[in-house]
């Protein structure tokens, strides 16, 4: 089977032994790659997690608790958001269609905006489920531990997420490239050059809360040139009740050269003839 056969089976049906195949080739034994677990678990601050095998069955000390398993779900969906290429299929099949695969997390099929993420059962852990989604711009991510049957987890998970979308929503503060204003420029071949925000930035308000937002911009003085397109020159921040909720630097959306003996007498020119024309 192909990697992205395996990963289809992991992510549908909880594939364990293609668990452990993928565990074996990225780090030689299962062993191996647990340890590269609970090294990566401690990387993301899942304090309160120890894996003891690469699939979750019942084991001795293997235990996780539901804000760790959040933690690792949204770095899933921050870093590989492709992943819900998978987690989202409701059915497909393997091996030419001899096998059929059916996804545990009934969500994908019902829930608005849903986006994953993965179920999980043991006689031990009951039943489990990271459900993840997303509307208007705004993520969630919902766990439920030990539901005592497959339609609980399900139904709660749905009741976190309503609360979730109900209560929050997700406030854009700046879009990537987009221009603020022109700013003066000194001893430049331009008298001018436009200020951008560096990134796209924004935070999960309570709703409602985004008309107390309070905007503080700063801009470099006396700012000369030359100018390289991509320069810091401010920064803009958003506060909300004196708590800085975002923030992006103000960069320079092109280049400016300094006036020289050529280009001074050129920027002269320029400047009679916008004067007299």
């Amino acid at each position: 089977m192909t990697v992205d056969e395996m990963l289809k089976a992991i992510c549908i049906v909880s594939a364990n032994d293609c668990c452990v195949a993928m565990s074996e080739h990225i780090a030689g034994t299962e062993s191996a790659f647990v340890i590269k677990m609970n090294e990566k678990a401690k990387e993301l601050g899942m304090v309160n997690t120890v894996f003891k095998n690469c699939h979750g069955i019942d084991e001795d000390d293997h235990m996780t608790t539901a804000y760790d398993i959040a933690l690792m779900s949204k770095e899933l969906l921050n870093k590989y958001p492709e992943i819900t290429k998978y987690t989202t299929t409701w059915m497909d099949t393997l091996r030419d269609g001899k096998a059929e695969l059916v996804n545990t997390n009934k969500l994908i099929r019902t829930y608005d905006g849903a986006t994953g993420l993965k179920t999980g059962s043991t006689s031990l852990a009951l039943y489990n489920l990271s459900a993840s989604a997303t509307r208007d711009g705004l993520s969630l991510i919902a766990v439920v531990m030990r539901a005592p049957s497959p339609k609980d987890r399900v139904s709660n998970a749905r009741n976190l997420l309503d609360y979730g979308f109900s209560n929050y929503e997700f406030v854009k503060t700046t879009e990537k490239d987009e221009k603020l204003k022109n700013i003066s420029v000194q001893k430049g071949v331009k008298k001018e050059v436009g200020l951008v925000y560096e990134k796209s930035s924004g935070s999960v308000l309570k709703k409602g809360e985004n008309s107390n937002i309070e905007t503080k911009i700063s801009i470099d003085k006396n700012i000369f040139a030359p100018i390289k397109k991509g320069d810091k020159l401010g920064k803009v921040e958003f506060y909300l009740n004196d708590k800085k909720i975002a923030s992006s630097n103000l960069i320079a959306d092109s280049s400016v050269e300094k006036r020289g003996t050529f280009n001074n007498f050129k920027y002269i020119t320029n400047s009679w003839f916008h004067l007299f024309r």
